[in-house]
């Protein structure tokens, strides 16, 4: 059993999904694993992780609205504001998501289906750096 690991920075734009399957490609192809599950995980409380439809940007809109409407910034009932209006909206949504994901590996690629991809749902209105860790186990 062979084991890899690395920490990828993602770049967001503010709210909304930023696709990485790439760099998670990339990972698993110089591993030299063939076959194992790659365990996706993100390092932060306002934000999570989705395996998502990559083929219409229409998915990504629609998603992004319904948690906007399902936890709206201006909750009067809200106590943790030190942050800002929409850090715990945030928090509220990525603990309706995941902040982990796996991801089986064979033949030395990601096994997602066609129109799958991963992404970083970024909850916060700004834009950050976020980390994500890439962990292969395998052989």
């Amino acid at each position: 059993m062979q084991q890899a690991q690395s920490i990828i920075e993602i770049q967001t734009r503010g709210q909304g999904l930023t696709e990485f399957t790439g760099a998670a490609e990339a990972f698993v192809a110089q591993s030299g694993i063939a076959t194992g599950l790659l365990t996706v995980f993100v390092r932060h409380t306002s934000c999570s992780l989705l395996v998502q439809e990559n083929a219409d940007p229409d998915v990504q809109t629609d998603l992004g609205e319904f948690f906007r409407r399902l936890a709206p910034e201006g909750m009067d009932w809200v106590v943790h504001t030190t942050e800002g209006p929409d850090d715990m909206p945030a928090h509220i949504r990525a603990a309706l998501t995941q902040t982990s994901i796996g991801v089986p590996v064979g033949q030395g690629a990601l096994l997602l289906g066609t129109w799958q991809g991963l992404y970083l749902f970024e909850h916060r209105a700004r834009p950050h750096r976020r980390q994500v860790v890439l962990h292969l186990v395998g052989e």
